[in-house]
C-alpha cells in the first residue's frame, strides 16, 4: 500500500503558499485598464522622469489652435507640464477648473532633455490642454519625458497630487502626481519570486530523493 511521507504532508502547505505568492504578484502587476489621463513625476536616481497614460474626453472643450511643434517641458508657476515627443498638437480650452500652479519654479519653462510618445500637456493658469495633432477624443494616450541631472527642487515642483476637471465624465480629468510612483519595488518583487521558486524547487528535489 502506498503511503505518504509525513515530511511531504508538511511541505504541501508550503507549495500552496508559494503558488499563492506567485499568483498574487501576477495579479498585482497586471496593466491597469485605460482611464482618465494621469502623468506622474518621479525622482529616479539623479534624474526626474515624467510618465503619462490614460485618455482625455474633449467634450465641453473648444478647439483653439494648432501648435506646429510643441516641446515637452515643465513650468510649475503656471501650472504647465507637457510630456511626450516634440510634435504638432491641437490646443483646447474651456471651463477647466484646477490649480494654477504646482510649485514656484523659475521665470521660464524648463525643457525636458528628451521625450517619447504622444505629446500631451496642460497649462493650469491659462485653462488650456494640448493633445496630439488629429487626436480622437477618449482614445488611449501614452508618453514620457526625461529631465537628466534634475531634482524636484531644481525644477521648482512641489510634491503632491494636482487635478484639473472640465466635466463629470470619467475621462474629463487631467491628474498630475508628483512624487507618487505607486510601483512595486523591484527588489521585493524579485525577492518574493525567488522565495516562491526556491520553495517549489526544494520540494521537488525532496520528493525525488524520497521516492527514488
Amino acid at each position: 500500500m502506498k503511503t505518504t511521507s509525513p515530511s511531504l504532508k508538511f511541505f504541501r502547505p508550503v507549495v500552496a503558499a508559494a503558488l499563492a505568492i506567485v499568483i498574487a504578484w501576477g495579479l498585482s502587476v497586471r496593466p491597469a485598464q485605460a482611464n482618465s489621463y494621469v502623468v506622474t513625476l518621479e525622482q529616479v536616481g539623479s534624474n526626474v522622469v515624467a510618465t503619462g497614460s490614460g485618455a482625455i474626453d474633449l467634450t465641453a472643450l473648444s478647439f483653439l489652435s494648432t501648435a506646429g511643434r510643441l516641446l515637452p517641458d515643465v513650468f510649475p508657476s503656471s501650472g504647465q507640464i507637457i510630456t511626450g515627443q516634440a510634435n504638432a498638437a491641437h490646443i483646447y480650452g474651456g471651463p477647466i477648473s484646477g490649480p494654477t500652479s504646482f510649485g514656484s519654479g523659475s521665470g521660464f519653462p524648463t525643457a525636458a532633455t528628451s521625450g517619447s510618445g504622444d505629446i500631451v500637456g496642460i497649462v493650469g493658469a491659462s485653462g488650456v490642454i494640448a493633445v496630439p495633432f488629429g487626436y480622437i477624443s477618449d482614445t488611449a494616450l501614452s508618453d514620457s519625458a526625461f529631465y537628466l541631472g534634475a531634482t524636484f527642487s531644481s525644477l521648482g515642483v512641489t510634491p503632491g497630487t494636482y487635478e484639473w476637471t472640465w466635466g463629470s465624465g470619467a475621462d474629463q480629468k487631467f491628474t498630475l502626481k508628483i512624487g507618487a510612483a505607486g510601483v512595486p519595488d523591484s527588489g521585493s518583487t524579485f525577492g518574493l519570486l525567488f522565495v516562491a521558486s526556491s520553495c517549489l524547487f526544494g520540494v521537488s528535489r525532496f520528493k525525488s530523493s524520497h521516492l527514488a
